[in-house]
């Protein structure tokens, strides 16, 4: 007997583990349920111990599999990012990954200079607020909106975010607002990323806590949903400059108070330390730095 289980069925269970289900292994992997039934029998019978317990329409990994999908895991996805790595020397793409927000109101006006100035790379723009597992995701770089803060990445801020105040210049007339009390007279937009209006109000007015949470309010999972709608007038948004550039550029949106909110949280651009960048992700790397540094000048 060889010393190596059958490697495709290990493909199979690794599948059926992560996914929870044997008919959705089987649609990821473009095979049958049967199929995917049949290579767990055959690892089973290599290792000599059952993986899962079969019930009608669902399956249920044992203790003995769960401990062994463990153990296999990482290097099944170290096996994954190598055989990609091997790819890419042969092609010329790199696969990064956006918060939607900043894909859609800072990066997409970009992407056609990056692609002007380097027709030869072909990118692939992927979109998630969830931190990708580079390993398994096959992604090369990634922006994050967090502390910076992760041994197993190499980081570089892109920018040192503030939470700003804009609204529709036509919303600060009708409302007569001047100060940061009168925001108590609008309607607060907060946004899952920049979700700080209470400590700006409370470092920049004289509002009681009381009347803080009495304010009216609507909550977006979305920044670009909550821009959108101060630009229609709907209120006051709090957020990060680097998400109203063409906004404010076309004057659709204004800052009507001065007082910004330092934030200890930014957008960075990651990858693994352990990952050597190959030439177009590299080239991707250092011009998203230098747009970004462009654009704060």
């Amino acid at each position: 007997m060889s010393v190596y289980p059958p490697l495709k069925a290990l493909i199979v269970m690794e599948a059926a583990i992560r996914l929870g289900s044997f008919t959705l292994a089987a649609e990821e992997l473009n095979v049958t349920p049967g199929a995917v039934g049949q290579q767990i029998q055959k690892l089973e019978a290599w290792l000599g111990v059952s993986l899962f317990v079969r019930q009608i329409r669902q399956v249920t990994p044992t203790a003995e599999a769960l401990a062994y999908y463990a153990q296999i895991h990482p290097a099944l996805g170290q096996i994954a990012q190598a055989s990609r790595r091997m790819r890419q020397r042969q092609s010329r793409g790199v696969k990064l990954s956006v918060p939607p927000s900043f894909a859609a109101k800072w990066f997409a006006p970009r992407m056609a200079s990056f692609l002007r100035a380097y027709p030869d790379v072909a990118l692939d723009l992927t979109t998630s607020t969830a931190f990708v597992d580079f390993e398994l995701d096959g992604v090369d770089l990634a922006i994050r909106y967090f502390n910076g803060e992760d041994p197993s990445l190499t980081v570089e801020k892109l920018c040192t975010d503030e939470a700003h105040v804009y609204c529709a210049p036509d919303y600060v007339k009708r409302l007569k607002v001047r100060h940061p009390d009168d925001v108590k007279k609008a309607t607060l937009l907060h946004n899952t990323l920049h979700p700080h209006w209470s400590p700006w109000l409370g470092k920049f007015s004289r509002l009681s806590e009381e009347q803080i949470a009495s304010i009216p309010g609507i909550q977006f999972d979305q920044s670009l949903i909550a821009i959108d709608a101060a630009v229609r007038g709907q209120g006051f948004v709090l957020t990060s400059a680097m998400l109203t550039d063409s906004e404010r550029a076309s004057g659709a949106l204004i800052e009507p108070f001065k007082q910004v909110l330092p934030l200890s949280t930014s957008y960075y651009l990651v990858h693994p330390v352990s990952n050597a960048l190959q030439p177009s992700a590299l080239k991707l790397k250092e011009w998203l730095i230098d747009e970004a540094h462009t654009a704060l000048r």
